[in-house]
């Protein structure tokens, strides 16, 4: 919940805090130890969620076409247009 939030300082303390008030929560030694972890590695570990979830800025390449029923057993079907749009995106050199 931290990391996914970035929370800053007083979105952190204020998480913390509720987390020990809560019932099987952790505890204030616990509390002070994730939150002086966080506080030495929030830079280190956002940069790394963006890394796994970022896709790169490449569209390598990009197909559409669209379909229209000519004939069709029912008629409230025919007519009615289709579009088929296939993506190929680049993610981490792959």
């Amino acid at each position: 919940s931290i990391a996914s939030a970035d929370m800053d300082l007083n979105q952190l303390e204020a998480f913390l805090t509720a987390q020990t008030k809560k019932q099987g929560g952790i505890t204030a030694e616990q509390a002070a130890v994730i939150g002086k972890f966080w506080k030495s590695h929030r830079t280190q570990i956002h940069e790394s969620l963006i890394s796994q979830s970022q896709w790169e800025h490449v569209l390598r390449n990009m197909s559409w076409r669209v379909d229209l029923q000519a004939q069709q057993r029912h008629t409230d079907h025919i007519n009615t247009p289709v579009t088929i749009v296939e993506m190929e995106l680049g993610k981490n050199g792959q």
